[in-house]
């Protein structure tokens, strides 16, 4: 199972002159790195640009462990509105397919 992680490609706004726009795609891959570090997760692939999307790739946990990393990462700082979950698998032919999943997920 392969959990992606759709975040809007948006720059961030009021950024000084000459920055990069979208510092929030280092900061999800530092904290994707991290619980990897840690044996919580696997980043399945490099991240990567998909139309208006930039998609990350997590896999092996469960797909409620995935989908609540998933929704971390949703309520990151910098990340913006909009981010979205696809439940998918490493066969998969095409990115996005698989249900869809609305982040982040409600408080339990």
């Amino acid at each position: 199972m392969v959990v992606e992680i759709h975040v809007p490609l948006l720059p961030t706004p009021d950024l000084p002159d000459g920055s990069y726009s979208f510092p929030w795609i280092e900061e999800v891959e530092d904290f994707l790195s991290d619980l990897e570090d840690q044996g919580d997760v696997d980043v399945f692939d490099d991240g990567e640009e998909d139309g208006d999307v930039y998609v990350f790739f997590v896999t092996g946990a469960d797909e409620e462990d995935l989908l609540a990393i998933a929704s971390r990462v949703a309520t990151l700082p910098g990340v913006p509105a909009g981010v979205f979950a696809v439940v998918s698998n490493d066969k998969a032919e095409e990115i996005g397919l698989g249900p869809r999943v609305t982040l982040p997920l409600p408080a339990v």
